[in-house]
Protein backbone atom coordinates (compact mmCIF):
# COMPACT_ATOMS: atom_id res chain seq x y z
CA UNK A 1 0.00 0.00 0.00
CA UNK A 2 2.74 2.54 0.98
CA UNK A 3 4.29 1.79 -2.94
CA UNK A 4 1.17 2.62 -3.82
CA UNK A 5 0.73 5.64 -2.64
CA UNK A 6 4.16 6.92 -4.13
CA UNK A 7 2.85 5.42 -7.21
CA UNK A 8 -0.44 7.07 -7.39
CA UNK A 9 0.82 10.46 -6.78
CA UNK A 10 4.25 9.89 -8.88
CA UNK A 11 1.95 8.95 -11.91
CA UNK A 12 -0.63 11.31 -11.53
CA UNK A 13 1.58 14.19 -11.07
CA UNK A 14 3.22 12.88 -14.76
CA UNK A 15 -0.36 13.32 -16.04
CA UNK A 16 -1.47 16.39 -14.95
CA UNK A 17 1.82 18.04 -15.76
CA UNK A 18 3.85 16.45 -18.02
CA UNK A 19 1.81 14.72 -20.55
CA UNK A 20 -0.48 16.87 -22.89
CA UNK A 21 -4.02 17.37 -20.65
CA UNK A 22 -7.33 17.68 -23.03
CA UNK A 23 -9.51 21.00 -23.40
CA UNK A 24 -11.44 21.83 -20.24
CA UNK A 25 -14.38 22.49 -22.64
CA UNK A 26 -14.21 19.19 -23.97
CA UNK A 27 -12.68 16.75 -21.61
CA UNK A 28 -14.35 18.58 -18.26
CA UNK A 29 -13.19 17.52 -14.71
CA UNK A 30 -9.93 16.02 -16.15
CA UNK A 31 -7.63 16.57 -12.91
CA UNK A 32 -10.57 15.58 -10.29
CA UNK A 33 -10.54 12.16 -12.76
CA UNK A 34 -6.83 11.61 -12.47
CA UNK A 35 -6.92 11.94 -8.30
CA UNK A 36 -10.15 9.62 -8.42
CA UNK A 37 -8.11 6.57 -10.03
CA UNK A 38 -5.33 7.31 -8.17
CA UNK A 39 -7.65 7.08 -5.27
CA UNK A 40 -9.16 4.00 -6.51
CA UNK A 41 -6.50 2.30 -6.95
CA UNK A 42 -5.11 2.60 -3.69
CA UNK A 43 -8.65 1.60 -2.20
CA UNK A 44 -7.77 -1.73 -4.65
CA UNK A 45 -4.64 -2.36 -2.91
CA UNK A 46 -5.99 -2.89 0.63
CA UNK A 47 -8.14 -5.75 -0.73
CA UNK A 48 -4.99 -7.52 -2.15
CA UNK A 49 -4.38 -9.60 0.77
CA UNK A 50 -8.17 -10.78 0.58
CA UNK A 51 -8.08 -11.29 -2.86
CA UNK A 52 -5.10 -13.34 -2.69
CA UNK A 53 -6.68 -15.62 -0.27
CA UNK A 54 -9.50 -16.24 -2.11
CA UNK A 55 -7.27 -17.22 -4.78
CA UNK A 56 -5.24 -19.57 -2.94
CA UNK A 57 -8.36 -21.75 -1.48
CA UNK A 58 -10.74 -21.34 -4.53
CA UNK A 59 -12.84 -19.14 -2.90
CA UNK A 60 -14.63 -18.88 -6.57
CA UNK A 61 -18.45 -17.67 -5.33
CA UNK A 62 -16.75 -15.18 -3.30
CA UNK A 63 -14.69 -14.10 -6.27
CA UNK A 64 -17.79 -13.79 -8.43
CA UNK A 65 -20.51 -12.32 -6.23
CA UNK A 66 -17.94 -9.88 -5.34
CA UNK A 67 -17.16 -8.80 -8.64
CA UNK A 68 -20.35 -9.23 -9.75
CA UNK A 69 -22.04 -6.47 -6.89
CA UNK A 70 -18.89 -4.03 -7.55
CA UNK A 71 -19.83 -4.21 -11.55
CA UNK A 72 -23.32 -4.03 -11.14
CA UNK A 73 -23.19 -1.13 -9.20
CA UNK A 74 -20.72 0.67 -10.98
CA UNK A 75 -22.78 0.78 -13.88
CA UNK A 76 -25.94 1.57 -11.90
CA UNK A 77 -24.49 4.77 -10.89
CA UNK A 78 -22.94 5.55 -14.13
CA UNK A 79 -26.15 5.34 -15.86
CA UNK A 80 -28.06 7.06 -13.18
CA UNK A 81 -25.04 10.14 -13.34
CA UNK A 82 -25.01 10.31 -17.20
CA UNK A 83 -28.94 10.39 -17.31
CA UNK A 84 -29.54 12.80 -14.56
CA UNK A 85 -26.43 15.01 -14.28
CA UNK A 86 -24.22 14.55 -18.04
CA UNK A 87 -22.64 17.96 -17.40
CA UNK A 88 -20.79 16.11 -14.55
CA UNK A 89 -18.15 14.37 -17.42
CA UNK A 90 -15.42 12.73 -16.05
CA UNK A 91 -17.04 13.13 -12.17
CA UNK A 92 -19.22 10.67 -13.34
CA UNK A 93 -16.85 7.61 -14.36
CA UNK A 94 -14.46 8.67 -11.32
CA UNK A 95 -17.75 8.28 -8.84
CA UNK A 96 -18.45 5.04 -10.56
CA UNK A 97 -14.61 4.09 -10.01
CA UNK A 98 -14.37 4.69 -6.68
CA UNK A 99 -17.98 2.56 -5.86
CA UNK A 100 -17.01 0.12 -8.22
CA UNK A 101 -13.28 -0.53 -5.56
CA UNK A 102 -15.16 0.33 -2.48
CA UNK A 103 -18.20 -2.36 -3.31
CA UNK A 104 -15.43 -5.28 -4.32
CA UNK A 105 -12.95 -4.47 -1.17
CA UNK A 106 -15.65 -3.93 0.98
CA UNK A 107 -17.58 -7.85 -0.14
CA UNK A 108 -13.75 -9.46 1.15
CA UNK A 109 -13.34 -7.92 4.29
CA UNK A 110 -17.07 -8.58 5.11
CA UNK A 111 -16.69 -12.05 4.24
CA UNK A 112 -13.14 -12.76 5.82
CA UNK A 113 -14.58 -10.85 9.03
CA UNK A 114 -17.53 -13.45 9.27
CA UNK A 115 -15.11 -16.19 8.07
CA UNK A 116 -12.19 -15.82 10.44
CA UNK A 117 -12.53 -17.85 13.47
CA UNK A 118 -15.56 -20.02 12.43
CA UNK A 119 -16.11 -23.28 12.74
CA UNK A 120 -16.08 -23.61 9.13
CA UNK A 121 -12.72 -21.98 9.01
CA UNK A 122 -11.52 -24.24 11.62
CA UNK A 123 -12.64 -27.44 9.92
CA UNK A 124 -10.88 -26.50 6.85
CA UNK A 125 -7.59 -25.70 8.98
CA UNK A 126 -7.55 -22.32 7.29
CA UNK A 127 -3.94 -20.90 7.68
CA UNK A 128 -5.17 -17.37 8.70
CA UNK A 129 -7.37 -17.61 12.22
CA UNK A 130 -7.67 -13.85 12.75
CA UNK A 131 -7.78 -10.71 10.63
CA UNK A 132 -4.95 -8.86 12.34
CA UNK A 133 -3.13 -11.99 10.96
CA UNK A 134 -3.22 -9.66 7.74
CA UNK A 135 -1.56 -6.57 9.15
CA UNK A 136 1.88 -6.13 8.83
CA UNK A 137 3.72 -7.42 11.91
CA UNK A 138 7.05 -8.66 13.00
CA UNK A 139 7.51 -12.13 14.21
CA UNK A 140 10.31 -13.07 17.05
CA UNK A 141 13.32 -15.20 15.79
CA UNK A 142 12.23 -14.18 12.20
CA UNK A 143 14.32 -11.68 10.02
CA UNK A 144 12.34 -8.76 9.12
CA UNK A 145 12.42 -9.79 5.70
CA UNK A 146 12.42 -13.38 4.29
CA UNK A 147 14.97 -13.25 1.62
CA UNK A 148 13.99 -16.06 0.25
CA UNK A 149 10.68 -15.08 -0.78
CA UNK A 150 11.92 -11.23 -1.57
CA UNK A 151 13.71 -12.57 -4.14
CA UNK A 152 10.91 -14.77 -5.59
CA UNK A 153 8.49 -11.38 -5.04
CA UNK A 154 10.92 -9.38 -7.33
CA UNK A 155 10.86 -12.02 -9.78
CA UNK A 156 7.02 -12.33 -10.56
CA UNK A 157 7.25 -8.23 -9.79
CA UNK A 158 9.62 -8.08 -13.08
CA UNK A 159 7.52 -10.37 -14.45
CA UNK A 160 4.33 -8.54 -14.17
CA UNK A 161 5.80 -5.14 -15.04
CA UNK A 162 7.01 -6.80 -18.29
CA UNK A 163 3.50 -8.16 -18.67
CA UNK A 164 1.67 -5.18 -18.04
CA UNK A 165 3.76 -3.43 -20.81
CA UNK A 166 2.98 -6.14 -23.14
CA UNK A 167 -0.39 -6.18 -22.33
CA UNK A 168 -0.86 -2.50 -22.78
CA UNK A 169 1.79 -0.93 -24.04
CA UNK A 170 -0.06 0.72 -26.98
CA UNK A 171 -1.38 2.78 -24.33
CA UNK A 172 1.90 3.93 -23.43
CA UNK A 173 2.66 4.34 -26.75
CA UNK A 174 -0.24 6.52 -27.52
CA UNK A 175 -0.30 8.25 -24.21
CA UNK A 176 3.13 9.29 -24.65
CA UNK A 177 4.11 9.72 -28.60
CA UNK A 178 0.87 11.51 -29.54
CA UNK A 179 0.62 8.83 -32.84
CA UNK A 180 -2.84 8.91 -32.63
CA UNK A 181 -5.11 12.46 -32.22
CA UNK A 182 -8.18 11.82 -29.20
CA UNK A 183 -10.74 10.89 -32.10
CA UNK A 184 -8.73 8.21 -32.95
CA UNK A 185 -7.95 7.11 -29.39
CA UNK A 186 -11.58 7.07 -28.38
CA UNK A 187 -12.56 4.87 -31.63
CA UNK A 188 -9.84 2.34 -30.56
CA UNK A 189 -10.88 2.64 -26.92
CA UNK A 190 -14.25 1.94 -27.76
CA UNK A 191 -13.39 -0.88 -30.10
CA UNK A 192 -11.13 -2.06 -27.70
CA UNK A 193 -13.29 -2.47 -24.95
CA UNK A 194 -15.78 -4.03 -26.82
CA UNK A 195 -13.03 -6.29 -28.34
CA UNK A 196 -12.10 -7.52 -24.71
CA UNK A 197 -15.62 -8.39 -23.32
CA UNK A 198 -14.98 -11.81 -23.97
CA UNK A 199 -11.19 -12.00 -23.04
CA UNK A 200 -12.66 -10.00 -19.45
CA UNK A 201 -15.25 -12.12 -19.22
CA UNK A 202 -14.43 -15.42 -20.50
CA UNK A 203 -10.48 -16.32 -20.68
CA UNK A 204 -9.74 -14.63 -17.38
CA UNK A 205 -11.57 -16.57 -15.13
CA UNK A 206 -10.57 -19.48 -16.70
CA UNK A 207 -6.61 -18.49 -16.82
CA UNK A 208 -6.66 -17.46 -12.95
CA UNK A 209 -8.96 -20.27 -11.74
CA UNK A 210 -6.74 -23.13 -13.68
CA UNK A 211 -3.43 -21.52 -12.76
CA UNK A 212 -4.73 -22.41 -9.47
CA UNK A 213 -5.57 -25.44 -10.20
CA UNK A 214 -2.48 -26.48 -12.22
CA UNK A 215 -0.06 -24.83 -9.33
CA UNK A 216 -1.76 -27.01 -6.85
CA UNK A 217 -1.62 -30.17 -8.89
CA UNK A 218 1.66 -30.57 -10.09
CA UNK A 219 4.69 -29.23 -7.85
CA UNK A 220 6.44 -26.02 -9.10
CA UNK A 221 10.03 -26.80 -10.13
CA UNK A 222 9.85 -30.35 -10.61
CA UNK A 223 9.98 -32.08 -13.83
CA UNK A 224 7.12 -34.60 -15.63
CA UNK A 225 9.03 -37.88 -14.23
CA UNK A 226 9.56 -36.48 -10.68
CA UNK A 227 5.21 -35.95 -10.25
CA UNK A 228 3.02 -37.87 -9.01
CA UNK A 229 1.80 -39.66 -12.43
CA UNK A 230 -1.88 -39.39 -11.17
CA UNK A 231 -1.58 -35.29 -11.16
CA UNK A 232 -0.09 -35.22 -14.14
CA UNK A 233 -2.44 -37.30 -16.07
CA UNK A 234 -5.23 -35.29 -14.93
CA UNK A 235 -3.58 -31.66 -15.75
CA UNK A 236 -2.34 -32.91 -18.89
CA UNK A 237 -5.94 -34.05 -19.65
CA UNK A 238 -7.72 -30.16 -18.30
CA UNK A 239 -4.52 -28.75 -20.05
CA UNK A 240 -5.40 -30.40 -23.24
CA UNK A 241 -9.20 -29.72 -23.51
CA UNK A 242 -8.66 -26.47 -21.95
CA UNK A 243 -6.78 -25.48 -25.27
CA UNK A 244 -9.44 -27.06 -27.09
CA UNK A 245 -11.98 -25.10 -25.33
CA UNK A 246 -10.78 -21.69 -25.39
CA UNK A 247 -9.14 -22.70 -29.13
CA UNK A 248 -13.02 -23.27 -30.40
CA UNK A 249 -14.11 -19.90 -28.55
CA UNK A 250 -11.35 -18.10 -30.49
CA UNK A 251 -12.24 -19.49 -33.75
CA UNK A 252 -15.59 -19.19 -33.37
CA UNK A 253 -15.34 -14.96 -32.43
CA UNK A 254 -12.82 -15.20 -35.05
CA UNK A 255 -14.99 -16.51 -38.27
CA UNK A 256 -18.20 -14.57 -37.38
CA UNK A 257 -16.74 -11.25 -35.90
CA UNK A 258 -15.07 -10.98 -39.38
CA UNK A 259 -18.74 -10.70 -40.97
CA UNK A 260 -20.30 -8.55 -38.20
CA UNK A 261 -17.87 -6.26 -37.29
CA UNK A 262 -19.28 -3.59 -38.97
CA UNK A 263 -23.08 -4.25 -37.86
CA UNK A 264 -22.27 -4.35 -34.18
CA UNK A 265 -20.42 -1.24 -34.23
CA UNK A 266 -23.28 0.09 -36.34
CA UNK A 267 -26.10 -1.05 -33.89
CA UNK A 268 -23.98 0.21 -30.58
CA UNK A 269 -22.80 3.42 -32.06
CA UNK A 270 -24.16 4.43 -35.51
CA UNK A 271 -22.63 5.65 -38.51
CA UNK A 272 -19.74 7.44 -36.54
CA UNK A 273 -18.02 4.08 -35.57
CA UNK A 274 -19.20 1.63 -38.50
CA UNK A 275 -18.26 4.37 -41.29
CA UNK A 276 -14.76 4.68 -40.39
CA UNK A 277 -11.77 2.45 -39.05
CA UNK A 278 -13.92 1.04 -36.57
CA UNK A 279 -14.98 -2.05 -38.15
CA UNK A 280 -11.63 -3.03 -39.81
CA UNK A 281 -10.27 -2.41 -36.15
CA UNK A 282 -13.12 -4.73 -34.68
CA UNK A 283 -12.07 -7.40 -37.02
CA UNK A 284 -8.38 -7.17 -36.70
CA UNK A 285 -9.32 -7.31 -32.95
CA UNK A 286 -11.49 -10.48 -33.60
CA UNK A 287 -8.25 -12.06 -34.51
CA UNK A 288 -6.78 -10.72 -31.33
CA UNK A 289 -8.83 -12.74 -29.41
CA UNK A 290 -7.99 -16.30 -30.91
CA UNK A 291 -4.36 -15.18 -29.47
CA UNK A 292 -5.48 -14.18 -26.67
CA UNK A 293 -7.40 -17.39 -25.44
CA UNK A 294 -4.49 -19.54 -26.50
CA UNK A 295 -2.03 -17.19 -24.49
CA UNK A 296 -4.17 -17.41 -21.68
CA UNK A 297 -4.19 -20.93 -21.36
CA UNK A 298 -0.36 -21.89 -22.17
CA UNK A 299 0.90 -18.88 -19.77
CA UNK A 300 -1.26 -19.91 -17.21
CA UNK A 301 0.50 -23.51 -17.60
CA UNK A 302 3.97 -22.40 -17.75
CA UNK A 303 3.79 -19.86 -14.72
CA UNK A 304 2.35 -22.40 -12.59
CA UNK A 305 4.92 -24.83 -12.74
CA UNK A 306 8.50 -22.43 -13.75
CA UNK A 307 10.71 -22.33 -10.56
CA UNK A 308 12.71 -18.78 -9.63
CA UNK A 309 15.89 -19.27 -12.06
CA UNK A 310 12.75 -20.19 -14.89
CA UNK A 311 10.78 -17.12 -14.64
CA UNK A 312 14.11 -15.12 -14.39
CA UNK A 313 15.28 -16.37 -17.51
CA UNK A 314 11.83 -15.52 -19.04
CA UNK A 315 11.93 -11.91 -17.35
CA UNK A 316 15.23 -10.95 -19.95
CA UNK A 317 12.98 -12.57 -22.59
CA UNK A 318 10.14 -10.23 -22.26
CA UNK A 319 12.50 -7.56 -21.58
CA UNK A 320 13.59 -8.18 -25.01
CA UNK A 321 10.31 -8.63 -26.10
CA UNK A 322 8.62 -5.74 -24.59
CA UNK A 323 11.11 -3.47 -26.62
CA UNK A 324 10.49 -4.91 -29.70
CA UNK A 325 6.64 -4.68 -29.01
CA UNK A 326 6.86 -0.69 -28.20
CA UNK A 327 9.07 -0.31 -31.29
CA UNK A 328 6.63 -2.46 -33.85
CA UNK A 329 3.50 -0.53 -32.48
CA UNK A 330 5.03 2.55 -33.30
CA UNK A 331 5.87 1.34 -36.55
CA UNK A 332 2.85 -0.12 -37.52
CA UNK A 333 0.74 2.52 -36.43
CA UNK A 334 2.37 5.25 -38.47
CA UNK A 335 1.84 2.61 -41.14
CA UNK A 336 -1.58 1.58 -40.87
CA UNK A 337 -2.79 3.79 -38.29
CA UNK A 338 -4.56 2.35 -34.66
CA UNK A 339 -5.26 -1.10 -36.61
CA UNK A 340 -0.83 -1.12 -36.01
CA UNK A 341 -1.74 -1.60 -32.48
CA UNK A 342 -3.63 -4.47 -32.63
CA UNK A 343 -1.54 -6.15 -35.21
CA UNK A 344 1.62 -5.44 -32.94
CA UNK A 345 -0.48 -7.37 -30.46
CA UNK A 346 -1.05 -10.16 -32.60
CA UNK A 347 2.99 -10.43 -32.85
CA UNK A 348 3.39 -10.09 -29.23
CA UNK A 349 0.74 -12.90 -28.36
CA UNK A 350 2.39 -15.23 -31.02
CA UNK A 351 5.68 -14.68 -29.95
CA UNK A 352 4.38 -15.34 -25.81
CA UNK A 353 2.16 -18.70 -27.19
CA UNK A 354 5.47 -19.84 -29.58
CA UNK A 355 7.72 -19.98 -26.30
CA UNK A 356 4.65 -21.49 -23.54
CA UNK A 357 4.04 -23.87 -26.13
CA UNK A 358 7.87 -24.85 -26.35
CA UNK A 359 7.68 -24.65 -22.67
CA UNK A 360 4.79 -27.37 -22.62
CA UNK A 361 6.17 -29.62 -25.33
CA UNK A 362 9.68 -29.63 -23.00
CA UNK A 363 7.66 -30.83 -20.14
CA UNK A 364 5.70 -33.53 -20.94
CA UNK A 365 7.87 -34.74 -24.07
CA UNK A 366 9.61 -37.62 -21.30
CA UNK A 367 5.87 -38.33 -20.83
CA UNK A 368 3.50 -40.33 -23.07
CA UNK A 369 0.92 -37.31 -22.85
CA UNK A 370 0.62 -34.65 -25.19
CA UNK A 371 -1.59 -32.16 -23.91
CA UNK A 372 -0.70 -29.65 -26.84
CA UNK A 373 -2.98 -31.95 -29.69
CA UNK A 374 -5.66 -29.32 -27.74
CA UNK A 375 -4.94 -26.95 -30.53
CA UNK A 376 -5.85 -29.48 -33.46
CA UNK A 377 -9.74 -29.19 -33.44
CA UNK A 378 -11.69 -31.62 -35.64
CA UNK A 379 -10.67 -31.54 -39.78
CA UNK A 380 -14.38 -31.55 -40.19
CA UNK A 381 -15.25 -28.74 -37.67
CA UNK A 382 -12.57 -26.35 -39.92
CA UNK A 383 -14.15 -27.28 -42.66
CA UNK A 384 -17.38 -26.28 -41.20
CA UNK A 385 -15.54 -22.96 -39.81
CA UNK A 386 -14.33 -22.44 -43.99
CA UNK A 387 -17.87 -22.18 -45.12
CA UNK A 388 -19.23 -20.16 -42.76
CA UNK A 389 -16.81 -17.62 -42.60
CA UNK A 390 -16.77 -17.44 -46.60
CA UNK A 391 -21.01 -17.60 -46.44
CA UNK A 392 -21.56 -14.78 -43.89
CA UNK A 393 -18.36 -12.83 -45.58
CA UNK A 394 -20.73 -12.41 -48.92
CA UNK A 395 -23.73 -12.22 -46.46
CA UNK A 396 -22.25 -8.75 -45.19
CA UNK A 397 -21.23 -7.56 -48.71
CA UNK A 398 -24.63 -8.05 -50.00
CA UNK A 399 -26.84 -7.34 -46.68
CA UNK A 400 -25.02 -5.17 -44.64
CA UNK A 401 -25.13 -2.32 -43.35
CA UNK A 402 -26.48 0.57 -45.76
CA UNK A 403 -29.66 -1.20 -46.93
CA UNK A 404 -32.21 -1.33 -44.73
CA UNK A 405 -33.51 -3.27 -41.09
CA UNK A 406 -34.77 -5.71 -43.80
CA UNK A 407 -31.40 -6.55 -44.93
CA UNK A 408 -29.95 -6.72 -41.87
CA UNK A 409 -32.06 -9.21 -40.65
CA UNK A 410 -31.43 -11.47 -43.03
CA UNK A 411 -27.68 -11.09 -42.52
CA UNK A 412 -28.45 -11.83 -38.65
CA UNK A 413 -30.55 -15.01 -40.02
CA UNK A 414 -27.35 -16.20 -42.35
CA UNK A 415 -25.23 -15.87 -39.25
CA UNK A 416 -27.61 -17.60 -37.11
CA UNK A 417 -27.76 -20.95 -39.48
CA UNK A 418 -24.23 -20.88 -39.56
CA UNK A 419 -23.67 -20.44 -36.08
CA UNK A 420 -25.51 -23.32 -35.11
CA UNK A 421 -24.83 -25.56 -37.77
CA UNK A 422 -20.89 -24.90 -36.51
CA UNK A 423 -22.18 -25.71 -32.88
CA UNK A 424 -23.97 -28.88 -33.85
CA UNK A 425 -20.87 -30.04 -35.67
CA UNK A 426 -19.00 -29.12 -32.36
CA UNK A 427 -21.25 -31.19 -30.50
CA UNK A 428 -20.79 -34.32 -32.92
CA UNK A 429 -17.03 -34.38 -33.25
CA UNK A 430 -16.13 -32.49 -29.99
CA UNK A 431 -17.32 -34.70 -27.03
CA UNK A 432 -14.73 -35.12 -25.06
CA UNK A 433 -14.88 -31.54 -24.72
CA UNK A 434 -18.45 -31.09 -24.38
CA UNK A 435 -18.19 -33.60 -21.05
CA UNK A 436 -15.77 -31.96 -19.71
CA UNK A 437 -17.79 -28.33 -19.77
CA UNK A 438 -20.44 -29.99 -18.56
CA UNK A 439 -18.44 -31.74 -15.76
CA UNK A 440 -17.25 -28.69 -14.29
Amino acid sequence: VPLGVFWSIFLGLVWLHLLEVPDPSVVPHYQAGVVAFGLSAIIELLGEPFWVLAQAHLFVRLKVIAESLSVVSKCILTVILVVLYPQWGLYIFSLAQLLYVSVLVTCYVIYFVMFLGSPEATKKSFPVARMTALLPNLVEDETFVNWKEARLTWSFFKQSFLKQILTEGERYVMTFLNVLNFGDQGVYDIVNNLGSLVARFIFLPIEESFYVFFAKVLERGKNVKDQKQDDVAMAANVLELLLKLVLLIGLTITVFGYAYSQLALDIYGGSMLSTGTGPDLLRCYSLYVLFLAINGVTECFTFALMCKEEVDRYNFVMLALSFTFLCISYFLTHWHGSIGFILANCFNMGIRIAHSIHYIYDYFKESTYRPLTGLLPSPFLVLIYIISGVITGFSEVFFCCDKGWMARLIHISVGTLCFAATIITMFCTETKLIHFVRSQ
